[in-house]
Order: C-alpha cells, then structure tokens, then sequence
C-alpha cells in the first residue's frame, strides 16, 4: 500500500515555518504517544537547527505506558530534545508544557520579551485540543477528521508565552510502508485514502504478535489463529458479519476492528518501539540506496542510447 495525502495547505505551511524560524525561540511537536516514529516530522532534525524542542507524547491514555517510558528516555537521550507524555484533554495537565517553556527559554519571563512558540503535528494528534487547553478558552478548532487547521495562527497566551500554530502536516511521501500502516489505523489519515481490510489485516498481524492476550480478552478467545486474515474470519462471525453464503463481510468487520483500536477497546497499545525505528530506518536506508543505484543505472543507459544517435 502507497499512501499519498498531503494536500496543498501543507505544502504551503511548510515553508511559511521556515519564514517563520528567525522569529522563534522554541518548537514543539505533538507527537502520538502510540506513534512516537510515525507521528514524528522526519523533516524536523532539519528545520529546528539548534533551536530547542520539546515532544509532547500526547493521547498517553491511548498508549502502553512501559513503551512511553521508552520512547521518552531514548528521545531525551538521542535526540537531545525535553518531553512530556500527557493529555491533551486534562487541562489541568497543559501547565506543564508551560513550565518547561519557560524552564528551556530564562532570559524571557514576562510580557515585554515573551517567548515564541511554534507548534506543531500530524493531523489528528491533538494540538487543537492542547492550544484550547493552553490558552484556557476556544482559539483552534477541534474534530476527529484530520486536516481542521488550515492556516497558521498567532495565539497570545497572555502569560509570556506566544504560540504560533500550523496546519497539521504530513510529509509529502511516507517512504516507509509501516508507517503509512500505522498513521491509518490509528486515524491519522483519512479512510477514504484506503481499504479497510488492507489496515485492519496490518493491525491484526501486529496484535497476534505484540498484544495477543489483548485479542484473547476482548474477543472472549482461548486460542488465537496464526495469521491475520484466520482473525478477520473469526471475529466476523463472531459479530454477524456475514452476507448471502455464510462468507465474512471483510470491509464491515474490518471497520469494527479498526474502531475498537481507536477507542481502546482493546486497552492500551503503543505501535512501535525504539529498537522498530531504528530497524526501519536502517532498512529505509537500504532501500534508498538501491533506488538511487537504479536510477543512475536508467540514466547512464539513457545516455548511452543518446550518444549513439
């Protein structure tokens, strides 16, 4: 599965940030606490230079808090950036982001050399909901569809602390297949940029490997099948999904399956680890290698072709 989704909005934001950069004291990412690789701008080691960053490993509820323990001792270690695992939703909580603001940034304490903040993620991780939480009332728009925020805004949080914000944003190609995977079946990107069966066999692959006594609880089953599309089979039946012939209605369960991974009915997962990415990323490596090697192989052919004319 290749998945394209970057509308042209994003494209836009992308180099308004970098106009933007000489202006800003600080970033932040929102990151998916359950998608702490997938969720992350790739492009971010890049556009921050040495400016300090915060991730803030948002919807932690959603997420394996072993895994998130991690995910922030290997961020803070390796990448030399601060974090915070929180929820977007307990207001209360968002206190915190402001605290270490002002902890990264001592030389601006006040209103008259306030702090600025630009903010960004992927759709749907949550940063409208933590900018409402910031600044204590309704400034961003919130939905469960990605891709709310169109333009970037300028937001005073009126306590030495000036956030700008950004549309969410997906970088233009997601060369690596899992992490298309697991944007999808989290809901970072929309349905409608995929068939459901294709995610829902990616997450029950997963689950039968990392999470097996999590499908046992929640599908009341002694015994698990040994592949993914045996899984689909069984909790189709299980739920009336069937049509004429006693056949599983694939797309319909798989949509069940994918719902109850959103809403934790199957507890709390956390997608990938440390030890994943870097397996990923040296395999992604490889891969680009080879394409490079490919395409100077086409072109020096191509050369050649043309020379003997």
């Amino acid at each position: 599965m290749k998945i394209q989704w970057f509308p042209g909005h994003m494209f836009k934001a992308g180099k308004e940030i970098k106009q933007r950069l000489p202006e800003i004291d600080l970033l932040i990412e929102i990151i998916d606490a359950r998608l702490p690789f997938s969720s992350a701008n790739p492009l971010l080691s890049d556009l921050r230079g040495d400016k300090p960053c915060i991730k803030i490993l948002n919807k932690a509820d959603l997420a394996d808090p072993i895994r998130t323990q991690q995910w922030q001792d290997y961020l803070e270690k390796e990448q030399g950036v601060k974090t915070l695992s929180l929820t977007a939703l307990e207001s209360s909580k968002a206190i915190k982001v402001v605290d270490l603001c002002r902890k990264m940034i001592p030389r601006k304490t006040d209103a008259t050399k306030p702090i600025h903040a630009l903010i960004m993620g992927i759709p749907n991780v949550g940063k409208s909901t933590l900018i409402n939480a910031l600044a204590g009332r309704t400034i961003a728009k919130t939905g469960n569809e990605p891709a709310v925020t169109k333009q970037q805004q300028r937001i005073d949080l009126h306590n030495g602390i000036i956030l700008h914000d950004t549309p969410g944003m997906l970088w233009p190609n997601l060369e690596n297949e899992n992490t298309g995977y697991r944007l999808a079946t989290t809901g970072a990107i929309k349905d409608t940029a995929f068939r459901h069966e294709d995610i829902a066999s990616f997450a029950g692959e997963f689950f039968l490997t990392e999470y097996p006594d999590n499908l046992k609880k929640r599908y009341n089953l002694n015994t698990l099948p040994e592949t993914d599309y045996e899984f689909l089979q069984i909790i189709g039946k299980q739920r009336g999904c069937l049509r004429a012939g006693g056949h599983i209605e694939l797309d319909k369960i798989s949509k069940i399956f994918l719902t109850e991974i959103r809403d934790i009915s199957l507890g709390r997962v956390t997608f990938e680890t440390p030890a994943v990415m870097e397996q990923e990323l040296i395999e992604l490596e490889a891969l680009r290698i080879k394409k490079a090697a490919k395409d100077a192989k086409r072109k020096e052919r191509k050369n050649g072709k043309g020379k003997g004319k």
